[in-house]
């Protein structure tokens, strides 16, 4: 637990520093993202650590790791957490996905030799994805601002209280031998990284890789969470509305239309040099 806390006062040091990142030049506000500013300097620190330390480690698992065993380490930590996912079945009243998701962790779990085998799915189990972030959300609790956590990377005010449940229904937070934990919370995490890998050349390509993040993130979990509605009606209407303002703004910067009879002014010329940012 002392470790624990240890972290989580690194994570709000560096949260409260990282404050003061600028936004580049013509970035229009989201709604959804009142706290842009320090998202991004999160955002920023995440990415060079990223870059020096978690890309070329997950790089190198990638290439040095047979698949078959990355299959099977992949098995393993997806059944090894689960436990999280038949929580929140019960949560959502999913109680038919409650069976099915009990017959494949005792099936993963026995047959599967500890998960790194995955029989439940040729018997028909199929895995199911929930977690306490989407719980929240089908209970009606709103997404809430869009929030960057150090080191943990994109979330909002719902999804960081969800992550703060499944650590503690995490299976490795009840062992207490601290040379069993760290190493599997850092081969789950090189593992989560190495799957990552194909994204990287999407991400770095961007003009804006923050937002790109960002947006892709918050469709994914509108998408989780209202199924083909993108997101609720409120937040909706937010977005809506700073259109309408923003639209507002234009037409008071708009040049005042010529007067009846007049020669109408002449075509803007093409510009050949590339659009501002």
């Amino acid at each position: 637990m002392r470790t624990t806390t240890r972290t989580l006062l690194l994570c709000l040091c560096v949260l409260f520093t990282c404050g003061c990142a600028s936004l580049p030049p013509g970035t229009t506000r989201s709604p959804r993202d009142p706290w842009e500013r320090m998202n991004r300097g999160t955002y920023k620190f995440n990415h060079g650590i990223d870059r020096a330390v978690l890309r070329p480690v997950a790089k190198g698992y990638a290439r040095v790791v047979p698949q078959f065993m990355q299959t099977g380490v992949h098995n393993f930590f997806t059944n090894l957490t689960y436990p999280k996912v038949m929580i929140n079945d019960l949560l959502q009243g999913q109680l038919d996905a409650f069976g099915n998701d009990v017959g494949r962790f005792v099936a993963n779990t026995t047959i599967g030799i500890g998960g790194l085998f995955d029989p439940a799915t040729p018997m028909g189990l199929e895995r199911n994805d929930r977690d306490f972030g989407q719980t929240f959300g089908k209970w009606g609790i709103k997404s809430g601002p869009y929030l960057v956590l150090p080191l943990f990377g994109p979330s909002d005010a719902r999804d960081s209280v969800g992550l703060g449940l499944e650590y503690f229904t995490d299976p490795r937070y009840f062992v207490r031998n601290s040379y069993v934990t760290w190493p599997l919370w850092a081969l789950g995490l090189v593992r989560t990284r190495a799957e990552l890998l194909s994204l990287d050349s999407t991400i770095d390509s961007a003009y804006d890789p923050y937002a790109l993040v960002r947006n892709a993130y918050l469709q994914h979990r509108d998408f989780k969470v209202h199924g083909d509605r993108s997101h609720s009606d409120e937040e909706q209407q937010q977005e809506e509305k700073l259109m309408e303002e923003m639209g507002a703004d234009d037409a008071e910067n708009a040049p005042a239309a010529p007067a009846p009879g007049s020669a109408p002014p002449p075509p803007p010329r093409p510009d050949s040099s590339p659009p501002k940012p």
